[in-house]
């Protein structure tokens, strides 16, 4: 059986404004840059599934 799903907190003070501030960064990202983090982030990947390994 599903368990519910939980109400989503609403921010205020402190957390609120950093978690907008970080909204406006991700919204201000250049193309180039969406591909430069894009690209970042596959490498991190790469590197990481070198030190992982999956059993099922």
């Amino acid at each position: 059986m599903a368990r519910p799903i939980a109400e989503t907190p609403i921010l205020t003070g402190e957390e609120a404004i950093r978690f907008e501030k970080m909204r406006l960064e991700v919204e201000n990202l250049s193309k180039e840059q969406r591909a430069q983090n894009s690209q970042k982030l596959k490498e991190a990947v790469s590197k990481a599934k070198k030190y992982i390994t999956i059993a099922i």
